[in-house]
């Protein structure tokens, strides 16, 4: 009877010891392996979330390029790389033209980089003679211009030469105005000095 309860005894004993070993070799190393599994999981999920967002803000990065693309090309129109001056004349003469001013005579002055913007500024004197209205036209003409154009002061007098009687009151406008380019050195006699070419 002893030695039977004994048995029972010692296949329990057996019994715990095989449950304790399995527990030790094989469940806990799943567990820390499912934890494991489960910290890799999250991190993808994170690391999804992150790439659908970048790729959402990509997706409206190329959905608004066009208009991007649209407003950098009218900034270098307004306030272009080089100084082209011609072009730049032809831009005020035209304006004038349209304008119907007569005998407009401009003047260039020096180029001057302004460190506050990183655009070198371009001063013009504008003589022009005319009407009061063809004068105001002329003025709003220049604010509107393809090319970015800063009107700083205008002064007024009577126009006409001396000893002749006109038809139509004409007044003689000089007139202030800054035109830009991003060139940081945009020409000869520009302060801080002309922009050397590669091999010059």
């Amino acid at each position: 009877m002893l030695q039977g309860r004994r048995g029972v005894y010692v296949l329990v004993g057996v019994a715990a010891a095989v449950a304790v070993l399995l527990i030790l070799f094989l469940i806990l190393p799943k567990r820390g392996q499912v934890s494991t599994a489960n910290e890799d999981l999250d991190a993808a999920k994170a690391e999804q979330s992150t790439l659908e967002t970048q790729l959402a803000a990509l997706e409206q990065a190329e959905a608004a390029a066009p208009e991007a693309r649209a407003t950098i090309q009218q900034a270098q129109q307004q306030v272009p790389p080089t100084l082209d001056e011609p072009g730049m004349l032809r831009l005020i003469q035209q304006a004038g033209v349209r304008s119907a001013v007569v005998g407009s005579t401009l003047t260039v002055g020096t180029p001057t980089f302004d460190a506050g913007t990183g655009l070198s500024v371009i001063p013009v004197t504008i003589d022009a003679e005319g009407t009061y209205f063809s004068l105001t036209e002329f003025l709003y003409s220049l604010e509107t211009l393809p090319r970015a154009t800063k009107v700083l002061n205008v002064s007024l007098s009577p126009g006409g030469e001396e000893g002749v009687t006109t038809t139509v009151n004409t007044l003689q406008m000089q007139a202030n105005v800054e035109l830009f380019t991003s060139d940081a050195s945009a020409g000869p006699g520009s302060v801080p000095g002309p922009t050397e070419t590669a091999g010059g």
